[in-house]
């Protein structure tokens, strides 16, 4: 999927954020922020593990089920008939120290369920935008409250920054998806720009795929542009760690627009510096 935090691994995760740039950016914050976020992180790679896995759809929902019966576990400690599975403690602790809810971990969960319930192709706007919710915006919910961000100011900053970071996802990993037959790509753009096509591959190949990922890079910039308001209004303590993972990604999504989206199509990475730059600039000045 395109999206979880991941060291984005393939395809996205469900990520409020990717590799160089999560690790810097968790690499600033306080130790009991720090250790929440990589909780958080180990729970949002392993469910992204298992909705990406080959194998057959029911062993995965089932993987995903037992998730969350364990969440369900970590917020009742007095029922011993279903206790979570070892290793978790790190992630009760979080939940404790930072209140964090679990209906934001069943959104992630939920988000996972839609790619292991079928392989998404062209899907419409309104589901696209559901789904963007589940894997990326319920991250930066849960996220926020470790960064201690206002409770009013951080559920619009998950809101935005969450997809369009989820959007960048989107457009730097086309052809790594088109490999496991998805296509995050919304149905409305690509029937906007003549494509009539669903299938991942023949809408990759298509001359008017340019169009209709342009669409996509302009919500995401609206998303990152509203994220950036709303960061200017917090203190710079609580929005460090989102404001090297927007600094970076605005950098991706501006390589892909420079790049364009027509085949053959380069990998684009925020170059190393960029993520050096991010740190010094919202960690250390």
């Amino acid at each position: 999927m395109s999206g979880t935090p991941d060291t984005t691994k393939r395809p996205g995760t469900s990520s409020y954020a990717h590799g160089s740039s999560f690790h810097a950016a968790m690499r600033i914050l306080p130790r009991a922020s720090r250790e929440a976020m990589f909780e958080i992180y180990s729970f949002c790679r392993a469910v992204d593990d298992i909705a990406d896995e080959a194998g057959p759809r029911e062993a995965r929902r089932q993987a995903l089920a037992r998730w969350r019966c364990d969440i369900d576990a970590l917020y009742s400690p007095s029922c011993t008939a279903n206790p979570p599975r070892e290793g978790l403690e790190g992630l009760k602790r979080a939940i404790q120290t930072f209140g964090l809810r679990r209906e934001d971990f069943y959104a992630v969960i939920d988000g996972m369920e839609m790619d292991v319930e079928t392989d998404i192709q062209a899907p419409e706007f309104a589901i696209l935008d559901l789904y963007c919710d589940r894997v990326a915006s319920a991250v930066g919910r849960l996220s926020v409250r470790t960064f201690g961000t206002p409770p009013e100011e951080g559920q619009l900053l998950a809101h935005h920054l969450g997809r369009a970071l989820q959007l960048t996802n989107i457009l730097r990993d086309l052809d790594e998806d088109a490999e496991l037959g998805r296509l995050y790509l919304p149905r409305e753009d690509l029937r906007a720009a003549g494509i009539s096509e669903n299938e991942p591959r023949k809408v990759l190949a298509h001359p008017a795929v340019d169009f209709a990922c342009a669409q996509t890079v302009t919500r995401a910039q609206s998303h990152f542009a509203k994220a950036q308001e709303i960061m200017a209004r917090c203190r710079r303590e609580s929005v460090r760690a989102p404001r090297i993972m927007a600094d970076v990604y605005l950098a991706i999504l501006a390589s892909l627009e420079k790049r364009g989206f027509a085949p053959p199509r380069a990998p684009a990475r925020a170059p190393r510096h960029r993520v050096a730059l991010a740190v010094l600039r919202y960690g250390v000045l």
